[in-house]
């Protein structure tokens, strides 16, 4: 089951603020309920040894803390948590150093990179290149039907809106296999939509987008 929580598409093996926050959430969350959960069993083996002699005040005291007070505190925590993530996890608190367009259609995923002016630097097919430790922001569009676009390592989704243009920024601070995934039943071969991922550094980066503008083989539209 450990094991389970590593990979290239894992949420919870996150290697970026973004995802990072979103796997506290997540920890947070299931240990709350595990400790919910345990109240709960702890009571019911409390009212079944006691059988009948368990009187009404305690049954409500029971209702009272377990049905309004446990639940409001542990919500309340959430909310919080979340709310002070929040800028964190949208990368609202910090600028954009790269821009990306990203046009979903079945079955494919088109990424654009654009310069200050907007003119298109680079194209890249089924395959997104990142640079490490610098915060890019993405334009998500879709040109058919509703897709969504998520790189579980890196943060959380946007769906992807034929008509719209939705904005997500993420950042990249491992350069570690990464997958990314339309997580948008888009039709049949839904399954299949996904693309790699690749981090470089700065140097690397920009020698990458250098080749694409070139057409450097190694480039192309990969």
């Amino acid at each position: 089951m450990l094991a389970a929580c590593r990979g290239p598409q894992s949420a919870l093996d996150p290697a970026g603020p973004a995802a990072a926050e979103i796997a506290t959430g997540w920890w947070l969350m299931v240990g709350g309920a595990c400790v919910a959960w345990t109240i709960v069993i702890a009571l019911a083996l409390l009212a079944m040894r006691r059988g009948r002699a368990l009187a009404a005040a305690a049954g409500q005291r029971l209702i009272l803390v377990g049905g309004v007070a446990l639940p409001t505190v542990l919500l309340a925590a959430l909310l919080t948590y979340g709310t002070l993530a929040s800028d964190r996890v949208t990368g609202r608190g910090e600028d954009a150093a790269h821009v990306v367009r990203v046009t979903a259609r079945q079955w494919q995923w088109q990424f654009d990179y654009l310069d200050r002016d907007g003119a298109v630097r680079a194209t890249s097919i089924d395959r997104l290149v990142l640079p490490l430790g610098e915060m890019v922001e993405f334009e998500v569009r879709a040109e058919d039907v509703i897709h969504s676009f998520w790189i579980p390592r890196l943060g959380g989704k946007v769906d992807a809106i034929p008509g719209r243009t939705n904005v997500l920024r993420l950042r990249a601070d491992r350069a570690v296999p990464m997958r990314g995934q339309c997580a948008e039943f888009c039709g049949l071969e839904h399954a299949r939509m996904a693309f790699a991922v690749e981090v470089r550094d700065a140097r690397g980066y920009r020698a990458w987008l250098a080749g694409q503008a070139r057409g450097d083989i190694e480039g192309g539209l990969r």
